[in-house]
Order: C-alpha cells, then sequence, then structure tokens
C-alpha cells in the first residue's frame, strides 16, 4: 500500500495529515494511515451501534460479561462480578452510556480535530472493556485460543489507536503502522501479536482434539444460514484433528510473526497470509455474532485484517 497520494487540481493548497503543507495548487486525497483511521472509528461506531440492540437492554448483558470471570484469579476475576453486579442495577443507564461512548470514540476518530483525543480514548476505554468485558481475553485461564478471539478483540483497538496515532516520528518508515512509534518498536508489537497467536493456538485446552471443532460449532447458533454452513462444515471438517489444526494455526502465525522483518516483496506475501487468516479465523468466530442480535463487536478478525494492511510495505 503505497504511502504517496494521488492529486486533484484545487485553485489553493491543503494541508495534508503528517504535512506543513500541500503540494501548490493540488488536493492530497487521504493517506493511507488516516484510511485505516477510518476504518477503525467505523468498527467503534459498529460496536455502538451493536450496544444498542434490545437485547444488551436486558440481563443477558449483565450476565455475559459476569462469565468473563470463570476461571480466571481471584483478582481479575472479583471486580468482574463486582461491574456485572452494578450494570445489572443500572442497566439502562449503563447501557446506554457504553453506547454513547462507542459512538462517541468512531465520529470523534472520523472528525479529524479530534482524532487524537478519541484515539487516546480509545485506548483507556479498551483497557478497561478488556478487563471487565472480556476477562482479559481469558488468556490466565488457559482455554484461550485465537479461534475463540485471544487474546480479546478489544486489546486489538488499543493496538490499533498507537500504531494509527497520527505523529510523524519516523517519516521513512516503510509502512503506515511505523509512522508514529517508529518501525523498529512497530515490528516488535507485530512480533509479539503473531507470536502471541502462536502460543494461544497450542494451549492444551486449545489442541484437544475437538476443541477448535467445538468452538466453531458453537457460533453456528443464531447465524445466517449460509454463515451456519459456513461454521458447520468447518467444525465438521476439523472434528477430532484439533492438535493438527492448532500446529498448522501455530506454525504460519509464527511465520506471519517475522514477516515485517523481511524483504518488501517477501513481507508482502507473509502479509496476504496473515489477512487470508484473519479472515478465517473471524468466519471462525461467527463474525463476532453480529447478526444474532447478541454480539457486542465483530470479534479479533477485522482488527487483525487492518493491522496487517498497516504493515504492507510502500511501493505495492
Amino acid at each position: 500500500m503505497s504511502e504517496s497520494f494521488a492529486a486533484a487540481r484545487l485553485p489553493a493548497a491543503v494541508p495534508v495529515e503528517g504535512t506543513s503543507r500541500a503540494e501548490p495548487g493540488r488536493l492530497a486525497v487521504l493517506d493511507a494511515r488516516r484510511k485505516l483511521q477510518l476504518a477503525l472509528g467505523v468498527i467503534w461506531l459498529l460496536d455502538g451501534v451493536l450496544q444498542f440492540q434490545p437485547s444488551m437492554f436486558t440481563k443477558d448483558f449483565p450476565q455475559m460479561l459476569a462469565g468473563t470471570a470463570d476461571g480466571n484469579p481471584g483478582v481479575v476475576a472479583s471486580p468482574i462480578t463486582w461491574s456485572a453486579g452494578i450494570i445489572t442495577h443500572h442497566l439502562a443507564l449503563a447501557n446506554t452510556i457504553f453506547a454513547a461512548i462507542q459512538v462517541a470514540i468512531g465520529l470523534g476518530i472520523a472528525y479529524r480535530p479530534t482524532a487524537r483525543a478519541a484515539l487516546a480514548g480509545s485506548v483507556a476505554w479498551s483497557l478497561g472493556v478488556w478487563w471487565f468485558g472480556e476477562g482479559l481475553g481469558g488468556i490466565l485461564t488457559g482455554n484461550a485460543s485465537p479461534v475463540n478471539g485471544a487474546p480479546g478483540a478489544v486489546i486489538l483497538y488499543a493496538l490499533l489507536a498507537v500504531l494509527l496515532w497520527p505523529a510523524d516520528r519516523d517519516t521513512e518508515a516503510p509502512f503506515a503502522a511505523g509512522r508514529a512509534v517508529g518501525q523498529h518498536v512497530a515490528r516488535a508489537l507485530w512480533l509479539v501479536l503473531w507470536l502471541s497467536l502462536a502460543y494461544f493456538a497450542l494451549q492444551p485446552a486449545a489442541r484437544a482434539p475437538h476443541a477448535i471443532s467445538g468452538m466453531i460449532s458453537g457460533m453456528a447458533s443464531g447465524q445466517p444460514v449460509w454463515l451456519a454452513w459456513i461454521d458447520n462444515h468447518a467444525a465438521s471438517a476439523l472434528a477430532g484433528h484439533g492438535l493438527t489444526a492448532a500446529i498448522v494455526l501455530a506454525v504460519t502465525s509464527g511465520v506471519i510473526a517475522v514477516a515485517a522483518y523481511l524483504p518488501p516483496l517477501a513481507a508482502r506475501g507473509a502479509i496476504v497470509a496473515a489477512i487470508v487468516v484473519a479472515v478465517m479465523i473471524w468466519l471462525a468466530e461467527g463474525m463476532g455474532g453480529v447478526f444474532t442480535g447478541a454480539g457486542t463487536d465483530p470479534n479479533s478478525g477485522p482488527l487483525l485484517v487492518l493491522i496487517a494492511v498497516s504493515f504492507w510495505p510502500k511501493g505495492a
């Protein structure tokens, strides 16, 4: 994905993000990083809309939150249970506030003057939801797997906010994710993310014979016919092959982890592989249950795609 920009004739120059002024007589269209910021904003808006679903105003919502405490250490589980109890007693107000915050983050990212504040707010909100809403993505329970969203979809929002922060610390970075934090830090974050996916793929509970097939089939309930068909057939194909599937996913994730350190041509191939894996994970996740009336977000798949695209080398 090229960071260079196209232009259209205008009588005056217009500034572009990351530059002090645009080329005279031209208006630069959105650069790669800004497009990714807007895509992130759209996902936040989707989360806010999903939070306004009728099911979120019933006791099913705080019960779902309380369920994330299961298997976690007491120091993590107790605050989750406490917060779920408070939400139960103030359900309509709490859920309206949650939905409004997510809509505000999405709109704030979309409006350039407030993008920094919105991205900063998204980091704080993501960390809170990761604990109180996702139980730290289940990474301490022994049941986490990339197929069920590990390390937690919401922590990926925070990672994207950092990678897409509207600052230019490294203007020579060969990919959009390196501009704000520097290409070396960005590559390290990519490495940690994909190695963590490899690690979670090999957890004992995730490599049991029917573990992955059970995760996938469990997402088919309530889905549209076409998505339920995909999940049921995938679950059937993987039934009894949990260990093999886990090893393949772990090895693939490990190879992808080094993608950001490869020469541009090889990096593009590995990033395409990362996008394919992310889409397959998203389908296995039932697209986060967004069609069931009970999903609060699209889960980790689309966020992994955005992260991968942000590492696409210049000059593609």
